[in-house]
């Protein structure tokens, strides 16, 4: 999310989380959630910052600074790193993202037990996502731990059918972006919107 009116619609439709990418690469980058922004923004829901391989530093004021509820983290952050934000935050959401393809291999996750809250599963990328490409979820059903996770990666509206037949309780999230963008940082409402309907 970028720009108050459009935060303000979506904030309508109360997602569980809103995203602000702080990546610079990203067209999505924002560097500044100001209070006008913050504003539009019910307690209730989430505020996440997204961050790829940024200093641990800068990740902790912009944590402060926004008092971010999540950060998702899509680069090549460390146990150690996770841990550090874990144990300086009481109640910060640490999501740790992964690009998924054929050949990921799993067994990297379970050093992270322990000090993240969430996966989050997307489609793999030199980019760090962003894609609006999907992966094949199947390569899910090698997933063997108990923590849950966000799926994410190009899921759109026609997808709706087929994550309904994901018979999974660790999934715990859906993360919809640039399949629902009119550009970089500007969500359809009504597209949102309508994906919400069908999900319930």
């Amino acid at each position: 999310m970028k720009f108050a009116a459009n935060i303000a619609k979506i904030a309508e439709l109360q997602p569980d989380y809103l995203g602000f990418i702080f990546y610079e690469k990203s067209p999505r980058f924002i560097n500044d959630v100001s209070a006008e922004l913050i504003k539009y923004i019910p307690e209730q829901i989430k505020t996440v910052g997204v961050f790829v391989n940024e200093e641990v530093e800068i990740v902790k004021e912009k944590i402060n600074l926004h008092k971010l509820k999540a950060v998702q983290l899509h680069g090549n952050e460390s146990v150690y790193y996770c841990k550090e934000l874990k144990s300086t935050f009481r109640g910060l959401e640490v999501i740790k993202a992964f690009g998924v393809d054929e050949e990921f291999g799993f067994s990297v996750l379970e050093s992270y037990i322990d000090v993240v809250d969430f996966f989050l599963f997307d489609t793999k990328t030199k980019a760090h996502g962003g894609s609006g490409k999907t992966f094949d979820w199947k390569i899910l059903e090698k997933y063997t731990l108990n923590k849950p996770y966000f799926l994410s990666g190009g899921i759109d509206l026609e997808h709706l059918n087929v994550i309904a037949e994901i018979d999974d309780p660790r999934l715990y999230a859906l993360d919809i972006n640039s399949r629902f963008e009119v550009e970089p940082g500007v969500k359809d409402v009504e597209k949102v919107k309508e994906f919400k309907i069908m999900i319930k």
